[in-house]
């Protein structure tokens, strides 16, 4: 799944950004909840870490940093850490969908991460843009390689959200569906957006205008300090 998150990326990118796709060592198999999302963080941060220490030489750190899950695991404290901007796949394509129409809705996996979503349409300023959140029950690794009956219920979902809630726009709310975006979109007659595609290149326009994450207040970089036990490797 990483490698197919990661072509859908290159994809979109301009022909000279160098997309980097990487999937955390330590970790989930996949996140579809509070639990898996929390032990998932240690090993995203690991990833950005490394972003920013890869090389000796400034020109070989990464510039920007896309978080391909949509539940936005880790945006804060990876903001603290990283020197360019971090874009979750979530706001990225809760943002997009703002500029292409008066409300969207969105399509997710599990029903359990359907009050998760709306949290965010909440924590982003997007719920009243948001019309509906609609679970179509496929598990995460499902879409690793997608059956004809998954696209199937995919597709009937999309279709089913436009025609209740009247949207401009469907936002897949998995990572792993990125690559069936533009079938989808083809299919059900509206924009669908996939965030790993509308993060990618936000995160390079905000490259190219020279725009980094605020580090004057909360998005500062951690004060040092021990940690201890399996926590012992992120000592800053």
């Amino acid at each position: 799944m990483t490698e197919s998150i990661g072509r859908q990326a290159r994809a979109a990118a301009a022909p000279t950004t160098v997309i980097t796709a990487v999937s955390p060592s330590m970790g989930p198999e996949s996140i579809e909840s509070h639990y898996d999302e929390a032990l998932a963080v240690p090993g995203v941060l690991a990833e950005i870490a490394a972003g920013e220490s890869a090389g000796a030489a400034a020109a070989d750190r990464a510039d920007g940093y896309v978080i391909a899950c949509f539940g936005d695991p880790g945006l804060d404290a990876a903001r603290e850490l990283a020197a360019g901007p971090v874009v979750g796949i979530a706001e990225a394509a809760m943002h997009t969908a703002t500029l292409l129409g008066r409300g969207f809705s969105v399509v997710t996996t599990l029903s359990r991460t359907v009050g998760h979503t709306w949290e965010l349409t909440r924590r982003y300023g997007f719920e009243r843009a948001c019309r509906g959140v609609y679970a179509c029950e496929i598990p995460v690794l499902d879409l690793d390689d997608p059956s004809p009956e998954t696209v199937r219920v995919l597709t009937e979902a999309c279709r089913e959200a436009v025609a209740k809630d009247r949207c401009d726009s469907v936002v897949l709310g998995c990572a792993g569906m990125a690559p069936l975006g533009p079938a989808l979109s083809q299919e059900i007659g509206v924009q669908v957006i996939d965030g790993v595609t509308a993060a990618v290149k936000l995160a390079e326009s905000l490259v190219a205008l020279g725009l980094r994450t605020g580090k004057q207040g909360e998005y500062a970089a951690p004060r040092p300090k021990k940690y201890s036990g399996l926590l012992s490797e992120f000592t800053i």
